[in-house]
Order: C-alpha cells, then sequence, then structure tokens
C-alpha cells in the first residue's frame, strides 16, 4: 500500500441538473456562447467550455434511474434537485463587457462584487436556478 496520492490533471466536466433541456440549451448556447456538442432528448445537453473541459445539463429525472442491465455506457445514477453553482473564469478586463452582455439579453445580475483579495465576480442563474459565477481567477489566488 502507498501512503502517496497518485497526481490529477484537472477539472474535466462539471455537471449542473435542469428538467428543460431546451431552455438550458438556449441560454448555454445563446447567451452565454458555450457550443454543444453532443444531447439526447429528455436526459441531457453537453457543452464545449474549452477544448479539455465540458459543462454537463443532465435532466435529474432521467439520470437518477439506474443503467438498464447490459447497458453500454453502464454510468451509475445520479442527479441533483435544486440551485447548484458553476463558476467561469473571465479575463478581469472583460466582466463589464459580460455585465453589458447578460443584462442586454434580460437576465438579472444577482451580485457583482469584489473580494476582499480585489478580485471580482459577477452572479446570475440559469433558467433552471443555478447560480452561475463570472470571476475573476485571481479569486483564488
Amino acid at each position: 500500500m502507498t501512503d502517496r496520492t497518485p497526481p490529477v490533471l484537472g477539472t474535466l466536466e462539471t455537471a449542473l441538473y435542469a428538467e428543460d433541456l431546451d431552455a438550458a440549451t438556449a441560454f448555454w448556447r445563446d447567451v452565454m456562447g458555450l457550443a454543444p456538442f453532443q444531447a439526447v432528448p429528455g436526459r441531457h445537453v453537453f457543452f464545449r467550455v474549452t477544448p479539455s473541459q465540458v459543462l454537463l445539463v443532465f435532466n435529474p429525472a432521467a439520470t437518477e434511474q439506474p443503467p438498464k442491465p447490459g447497458a453500454r455506457l453502464p454510468v451509475p445514477p445520479h442527479g441533483a434537485r435544486g440551485p447548484g453553482h458553476f463558476c467561469l473564469a473571465v479575463d478581469p478586463g472583460h466582466l463589464d463587457a459580460w455585465r453589458r452582455h447578460l443584462t442586454g439579453h434580460g437576465i438579472a445580475i444577482e451580485a457583482d462584487f469584489s473580494w476582499p483579495n480585489g478580485a471580482r465576480s459577477i452572479y446570475l442563474r440559469d433558467p433552471a436556478g443555478n447560480s452561475i459565477e463570472l470571476a475573476d481567477p485571481a479569486i483564488w489566488r
């Protein structure tokens, strides 16, 4: 047995849950500018964030069910109810442009403030009620 933890490369995917996948698709594609690359109606839609990072939006009613016997991809059941949280790293010089872009699309800004270290975050809600943050990556420095 080893007491050394093997290394990780980083975050590959993040999941949010939404019952209305059409509204989620419209928001993440048309407002947030993420490209959908895979969808199964009523189950999920996946978006490319960066070449190596994806946002998975699942309908919890579909993914809470265990896979059928003999499923080709036996992904264990998962799902969440209620608002989750997702944060996108944004160049701090673009946060004002993001604020204008969002309000121009009728998206309410829930909070816009600077952290004690001076880094700034903008918070909003997606159509499913998830808390979405756009932040200067320096919030964690």
